[in-house]
């Protein structure tokens, strides 16, 4: 989509030209890719605040790169940022601004010292915000990558069993995504059962799924770049009266979050809707981590929903919305949804798995083949 990433290239040469700077050296992946359509694991871009972009990366994806991005002078080599500082001098280029936040102090030096008579100053998370603002090519890369997700999720719920173990049970999601036409995995897939649930980012192991347990299932499927991220709770066996509480409560705070979630809302307070109803329900300490995040190019990206952040939500903005109860001991609830902050208010939901509560009941046995019986209890 050349006209596309020419399009936001050109966004960003204003930025360039009014921080006063001769141009930009883009060197995170996710913005690179943003800037040119190259998906590479060793790419920079040298764009001036005017004319031509410069695009180095290795001869791994030169091939790619002459075929993706016609319209950018193209520079062949393994060492791209040193090529690209030498570059800045031959150009007679003076003052460049470099993602600082990106750019380790060693290669800094090296990018310094390449760049004979070249000044560097901080360009800041400028084209991370260009990118917070989905445009419509990219929202429906990202509802196909939630699509997948979903999918998968409704395809690998009956085989929620009993013995099943934690491991087995992300390698059978991560599978299904893959045949669905996910590119892979859109991060480490979480499975935590009983106790482990307690722990937001536990990994999956070997501890087999036991009756009466609350599974919390953490994952998403990335195509073309874009990554989804979702997460839901299923009982395996009838649930208990405290586990039917907690995803009451998460399930009302998500929803309080979801409903804030609009045009000009401030983070802080979208983050607060759903928050204070878990505290006001005597769980304050057991939800600590923010109440979600950006999704796209990377799976967490801004803008950070949470207490102490800043910023308001604008109209076409991609962002998960994700409560959590943890009760150390005993398991948790985190249910997760992508949605995107739709422009007359309110928000479409890309994540379209029932967020009622799954029980997973006894067994019934066909033949030599199992199947569960599988109930969605009325939504909270």
């Amino acid at each position: 989509m050349p006209d596309i990433e020419a399009a936001r290239r050109e966004r960003a040469r204003k930025m360039v030209a009014g921080l006063g700077a001769d141009a930009v050296l883009v060197t995170a992946g996710p913005n690179v890719r943003y800037l040119t359509g190259l998906a590479s694991s060793n790419a920079a871009l040298l764009l001036p605040a005017d004319g031509a972009g410069l695009l180095a990366t290795d001869s791994r994806y030169a091939l790619a790169a002459e075929r993706d991005c016609p319209d950018l002078e193209l520079v062949v080599d393994r060492f791209t940022e040193p090529r690209l500082a030498a570059e800045m001098t031959r150009r007679g280029m003076r003052t460049v601004a470099v993602e600082a936040h990106e750019m380790t102090v060693e290669r800094h030096a090296a990018l310094v010292t390449a760049a004979e008579g070249v000044a560097t100053v901080p360009f800041g998370r400028k084209i991370e915000e260009l990118r917070t603002v989905k445009d419509p090519s990219e929202l429906e890369l990202l509802s196909t990558a939630c699509r997948i997700s979903s999918q998968a999720i409704a395809d690998v719920l009956p085989s929620i069993r009993p013995g099943l173990t934690e491991r087995a049970l992300a390698a059978a999601l991560d599978h299904r995504m893959t045949l669905l036409g996910a590119d892979k995995p859109a991060f480490d897939t979480i499975v935590a059962s009983g106790p482990n649930g307690a722990i937001p980012h536990h990994s999956p192991g070997d501890r087999p799924l036991r009756r009466g347990d609350f599974v919390t299932i953490d994952f998403g499927a990335l195509y073309r770049g874009y990554h989804a991220d979702m997460t839901r709770t299923v009982a395996v066996g009838e649930p208990a009266g405290w586990q039917r509480d907690v995803y009451e409560l998460a399930a009302a705070a998500q929803r309080a979050g979801i409903e804030a979630a609009e045009p000009g809302a401030d983070v802080a307070e979208v983050d607060a809707a759903a928050r204070d109803l878990i505290a006001e329900a005597g769980h304050g300490e057991h939800f600590q981590h923010g109440l979600g995040h950006g999704v796209g190019l990377e799976v967490h990206e801004a803008p950070l929903i949470g207490y102490g952040r800043t910023g308001k939500l604008a109209s076409g903005v991609p962002v998960t919305v994700e409560p959590g109860v943890y009760l150390p001991g005993k398991g948790g609830v985190r249910i997760e949804d992508v949605l995107v902050v739709a422009a007359g208010g309110g928000a479409r939901l890309l994540t379209s798995t029932t967020r009622e509560l799954l029980v997973l009941l006894r067994r019934r046995y066909f033949g030599n083949h199992e199947r569960p019986e599988e109930r969605h209890d009325a939504e909270p």
